[in-house]
């Protein structure tokens, strides 16, 4: 079983490519610019599991790029037969501050990536008649955040992309779901102070902060044979932060 990871050179998409390297799959390691932490990833997960182990550029916001990276996997047998669409950048800020620039680069990593990768990927799994789409979103596409306006639209449409992506796919066997984490011990909480973070995990009922290996055991789950009967599906893992 082959999987290809968008992002996975760290933070959640790290854990995911970790947790399906441990289960013995062929696990392709896409990253943009982080060569060092996407080899470091690939290391990883090879001392894991038996499968073939491949990191790959590609731009998220270039359908040229994507293509590209399409005729490296088919080259070396390893088209997905998962797809992880996990790659994301955050924008905080006041809408009244946001460029049109800062917008149209939050939509095309977050929402336009997403599509271009499921549409150069989704064909064989539609010729196969099985596969399995899973998207990671955001806690802030369900109930949007303040001064994170660009980001929360852009996992917001990713929500409504899976929806709808699912109920077109479902006829040819491939589910399509989105896990929308909330809070996440990851680099992207970097820029809290420690008060901050206090107080963020105040908020959540189960205290704490979310881990890395929790999102990735429940896209492991959502790709299971088993799990054939889940698509359309946007599962938010939040510690009942929000309900």
């Amino acid at each position: 079983m082959n999987v290809l990871i968008t992002g996975g050179s760290r933070g959640i998409g790290a854990a995911i490519a970790r947790r399906f390297a441990a289960e013995g799959m062929n696990v392709v390691i896409h990253y943009v610019n982080s060569h060092e932490q996407a080899n470091e990833t690939a290391r990883e997960c090879m001392s894991l599991g038996g499968g073939q182990i491949m990191t790959v550029s590609a731009d998220l916001r270039s359908r040229e790029s994507l293509e590209r990276m399409r005729e490296k996997l088919q080259a070396a047998e390893l088209m997905p037969d998962i797809l992880v669409n996990n790659a994301g950048v955050a924008h905080y800020g006041l809408l009244s501050d946001v460029s049109d620039a800062d917008w149209d680069d939050v939509m095309a990593v977050n929402l336009k990536g997403v599509f271009l990768c499921t549409q150069l990927f989704m064909p064989d799994m539609i010729r196969t008649r099985w596969g399995r789409i899973i998207n990671i979103s955001s806690i802030w596409g369900i109930s949007g955040a303040a001064c994170e306006v660009a980001y929360s639209a852009a996992k917001g449409g990713v929500n409504a992309f899976t929806k709808a992506l699912a109920k077109e796919l479902a006829p040819s066997g491939v589910t399509v779901n989105a896990v929308a984490p909330g809070a996440v011990n990851t680099s992207m909480l970097d820029g809290f102070e420690p008060q901050e973070l206090r107080q963020l995990e105040d908020d959540i009922p189960a205290g704490r902060l979310g881990e890395p290996d929790e999102i990735a055991s429940l896209v492991y789950f959502l790709s299971l044979p088993e799990s054939s009967y889940i698509t359309g599906q946007v599962i938010s893992p939040n510690g009942g932060w929000i309900t």
